[in-house]
């Protein structure tokens, strides 16, 4: 079993099943306390992107604002920088990002990265944004979706959800 503590406070104990989506059962635990948000200053993101998007550049920007040094690199091989940082095929999105050892696929908010680097778990390799949902930091729109930031598992096969976002969330710095 692993914990997983998500940023409205609730743990999560994960257990992972040998099943071809690696997932099976979810079951919430009482939180020992909240997580406290955490200054990005110190934090140097690098991304990689195909030249010209305009929502990666909007995605750095919510970084930015949260405190974030933001490097961007216009990629024009990006689907092989993807491939040799591990980065599954079918949660892959329109940018990559490294950070302190793990990717981070798509418009992941500032919040998941920050918890990511607070806990620190080693068997993660990354988190993920499958697709653009509408709505996510980078993506802003006045119809927004639901979306999950999930966790990939060192092993690559094995992924998680790692955080459930509602459709609307504010993903401003406050």
């Amino acid at each position: 079993m692993t914990a997983f503590v998500t940023s409205k406070g609730q743990a999560m104990m994960i257990r992972l099943l040998p099943l071809s989506i690696g997932l099976l059962l979810v079951l919430p635990v009482q939180a020992e306390e909240p997580l406290e948000r955490e200054a990005a200053d110190s934090v140097h993101v690098v991304m990689h992107k195909n030249p010209g998007c305009g929502c990666c550049d909007s995605w750095a920007e919510n970084l930015r604002s949260h405190g974030f040094t933001v490097e961007s690199v216009e990629d024009p091989g990006i689907m092989g920088f993807k491939a040799e940082n591990n980065v599954p095929r079918p949660l892959m999105s329109c940018h990559t990002a490294i950070i302190d050892g793990y990717f981070v696929e798509g418009h992941v908010p500032a919040s998941d990265i920050l918890r990511l680097l607070k806990e620190k778990p080693q068997d993660v390799a990354g988190l993920t944004v499958p697709g653009m949902p509408l709505g996510s930091p980078g993506m802003e729109h006045p119809r927004p979706q639901d979306f999950n930031t999930i966790a990939v598992l060192a092993d690559g096969k094995a992924y998680v959800i790692f955080e459930s976002h509602k459709a609307g969330e504010d993903f401003s710095a406050q």
